[in-house]
């Protein structure tokens, strides 16, 4: 698919972004089949956001494929798909409502689900982990998330914290941009994956409070430069594209 009739340049770069994150996902081996989303906001008063069309795989997803929809989804411009409610939901109540999320991230990797169906959840035993005290919300599942009035008590369970566990279901992250939330998804995919791995060799060495506030206090710090994790992100791209340029059309 080409570039959609009135896409602003705006509009252009943010299907750029998030085509490539979709593309990095792939990469890392982030992906459910057809489904979970990365959603991004279009820039400009509407609220309407991008989100991959229902059916494709991450592999699969361009920028000129990507759908645009507004709060109550509806997809703006012609497209043969249609959106999937179950990521849709979420997606829109915290654009919604949250004037600084521009970006959510989802995902249902293995290692997120194990820590989101453990009673302990995460525990802040690991450098990721550290990164995170403080800014970890927890939202109790309530099953798939298809229906919108779970919306308000995901809100109310968020708060204002960026790194969120759904019980027994995955991971989510949201952001005012999305390379920073990207990174915020991946200290704490990390962090899982570090806790999953030393679960065998017994109880963790758990970091001490006043550590655990000076790790927290210094990536707040780094978190709030708004150029934060773009180079990062950048350099993922170019891994992307050493495979397969496709996700740029």
């Amino acid at each position: 698919m080409a570039r959609p009739a009135n896409c602003s340049d705006a509009e252009w770069q943010a299907r750029q972004d998030l085509a490539g994150c979709y593309r990095i996902f792939h990469l890392l081996g982030w992906t459910e089949m057809i489904y979970n989303h990365i959603s991004l906001r279009v820039p400009g008063p509407e609220r309407h956001f991008l989100i991959n069309p229902f059916g494709l795989h991450y592999s699969e997803v361009c920028a000129g494929n990507l759908l645009k929809v507004d709060l109550a989804g509806r997809v703006i411009g012609d497209s043969p798909y249609q959106v999937n409610a179950a990521g849709f939901h979420p997606h829109a109540t915290l654009h919604g409502a949250i004037d600084d999320c521009h970006c959510v991230m989802h995902t249902h990797t293995t290692a997120g689900m194990a820590v989101a169906s453990s009673a302990a959840g995460l525990q802040i035993s690991n450098f990721y982990a550290a990164q995170l005290g403080g800014r970890v919300a927890y939202h109790d599942f309530e099953g798939i998330t298809v229906h919108a009035d779970e919306g308000q008590r995901m809100l109310k369970s968020i708060g204002d914290k960026p790194a969120v566990i759904l019980r027994n279901h995955g991971l989510l992250a949201w952001g005012p941009r999305l390379p920073v939330t990207f990174y915020t998804l991946w200290i704490l995919q990390r962090a899982c994956e570090i806790q999953c791995a030393g679960a065998a060799l017994g109880p963790a060495l758990e970091i001490p409070r006043e550590i655990q506030l000076k790790c927290q206090a210094d990536a707040k710090v780094v978190n709030t430069n708004p150029d934060f994790a773009r180079e990062n992100f950048d350099a993922m791209l170019r891994l992307v594209d050493r495979q397969d340029r496709s996700w740029r059309d």
